[in-house]
């Protein structure tokens, strides 16, 4: 019985199939913006977030704040790190070490092609493995630095790739930095972090040598003992850092960050993107609704003899009811479907355009099987609470009432 039910709800369709497919326009519409915008953000949450990946609980950044200029973090502020902070910051409770991170930006010459590169320094001694190890840094050809080299770089793995420069940079390879001649003794292995790809390893006394020693730092690298205590430790930092830099709280001119604390806030304001792109997406899945409301009531009316056929010949209420229910959910179903198909075709192929126009696999398009089983039943339940009422309709309607207003 249900299964004829469903066949005349087809064929009802089929009839109408211009009108039903003007129908479904608004739910695959809303549909297809849930699918798509959804999915870009959750991709570019997901390739954002990814890129703190390499940093672990147990590490805090320190960075000045305020006028930033062009280059790389913590360069360019009015009032910038001063070298005899860390020594400091290391006398902190709970902090295991403090680290003076260099930053210079370049041009970086290989193959008769440039590029800009930030270097970063690489401290000696057990501050090497230190940050060796906060970064998680490998070589996938040749080898890391070592105390002692001279004029040597370690380069992130996108200038070993073919498009940088025309050809990969290897080790052994000879490459200008802001003119000045250096010996890549290694590649790093990939790290899906955009920074850390693109990033330039010298020794800090190269550096230093090489781009001037003017008493500041861009970051200074804490990593603390216990990752459990992070949160005082921060505090204590802060104290410290007002305290040295005569600030008031609430007017710092700095910032110590974590990267707990970095990907909560960014989390935060995604949330607050995709609950605006969701409340749009509702009001378009709800327009849809009212079009499915206004296409069944009519179709109640224009049916009005077929209903009073049905029912003089014995089919019940709810038989009328259950036919008029199931096309009004198929109009929300089919809608859905298509809807679901062409917000992937926008997610992956917008996501596509986007890395191809920058050149970046920083967007990405992430849909899963839990949003597309959500869109495809939110879009059924929509179709099916707008069909209610002219299922109600024309399940009440009187066999001889009917017949006789059918002129």
């Amino acid at each position: 019985m249900l299964f004829d039910q469903f066949r005349l709800a087809v064929d009802g369709l089929k009839r109408r199939r211009l009108r039903s497919w003007l129908t479904m326009l608004g739910i695959f519409i809303g549909i297809a913006a849930v699918v798509s915008l959804i999915g870009l953000g959750e991709g570019l949450r997901n390739a954002i977030t990814s890129q703190f990946d390499f940093l672990s609980a147990d590490i805090l950044s320190v960075e000045a704040q305020g006028l930033a200029l062009a280059g790389p973090p913590g360069t360019g502020t009015a009032t910038p790190l001063t070298d005899d902070l860390a020594a400091k910051i290391e006398k902190v409770s709970g902090v295991e070490a403090a680290i003076n991170r260099y930053m210079e930006s370049g041009t970086l010459e290989f193959n008769d092609r440039q590029q800009i590169g930030i270097a970063i320094s690489m401290p000696d001694g057990d501050h090497r493995r230190i940050i060796e190890t906060m970064l998680n840094v490998e070589a996938e050809d040749g080898r890391l630095l070592k105390d002692g080299d001279k004029r040597k770089l370690v380069l992130g793995s996108r200038f070993g790739q073919d498009e940088m420069f025309g050809k990969g940079v290897k080790a052994g390879d000879r490459v200008l930095l802001s003119g000045i001649s250096y010996e890549v003794v290694g590649i790093m292995k990939r790290k899906g972090n955009f920074f850390m790809d693109a990033a330039v390893l010298a020794n800090e006394n190269v550096m230093l040598d090489d781009f001037g020693d003017d008493g500041t730092v861009a970051i200074i690298g804490v990593k603390v003992k216990d990752p459990s205590e992070a949160g005082r430790i921060k505090e204590d930092i802060e104290k410290l850092l007002r305290k040295e830099r005569d600030v008031k709280e609430g007017e710092e001119d700095f910032s110590v960050s974590s990267p707990e604390a970095t990907l909560a806030q960014l989390n935060s304001t995604l949330f607050a993107v995709q609950l605006f792109v969701y409340i749009i997406a509702i009001i378009s899945l709800l327009v849809g609704g009212i079009g499915i409301m206004n296409t069944m009531y009519t179709a109640v009316i224009e049916r009005t003899k077929e209903i009073g056929v049905m029912k003089s010949i014995g089919a019940k209420n709810s038989s009328v009811f259950t036919l008029f229910f199931i096309e009004s959910g198929l109009l929300g179903a089919v809608g859905g479907l298509i809807g679901i198909a062409l917000g992937l075709i926008f997610a992956y192929g917008l996501a596509a355009l986007g890395r191809a126009a920058l050149g970046v696999g920083l967007i990405q398009a992430k849909v899963s099987l839990g949003l597309i089983i959500g869109a495809l039943l939110f879009s059924f339940v929509i179709g099916t609470i707008a069909g209610v009422l002219p299922a109600l309709q024309a399940s009440k309607l009187q066999p001889v009432e009917a017949l006789r207003s059918v002129k």
